[in-house]
């Protein structure tokens, strides 16, 4: 797999699409945070399939914290939500 330098079909700026995903409400970006904490999760897998140990456990490591991330957003949505 070539890991690509820009996002396909998306013509705006690294940082307007981090503005563009921080802008998400909550829930969906608790979404957004769980579905890219699986895909770095699977990269690690693969990668320490290959023996490629090192590469996994860092991997491995950015999905743990991806996915605490995501729960501190579930917190932040549980805060905000009746006042959406």
């Amino acid at each position: 797999m070539i890991h690509k330098t820009e996002i396909e079909n998306y013509n705006g700026s690294m940082q307007e699409l981090i503005d563009e995903i921080g802008n998400l409400r909550y829930d969906s970006l608790s979404i957004f945070l769980n579905l890219l904490a699986e895909k770095i999760e699977r990269d690690g897998f693969k990668d320490r399939s290959r023996k490629r140990i090192k590469l996994a456990t860092n991997l491995e490591n950015a999905s743990a914290l991806l996915k605490q991330a995501k729960l501190e957003i579930d917190s932040a949505w549980k805060i905000c939500e009746p006042y959406v």
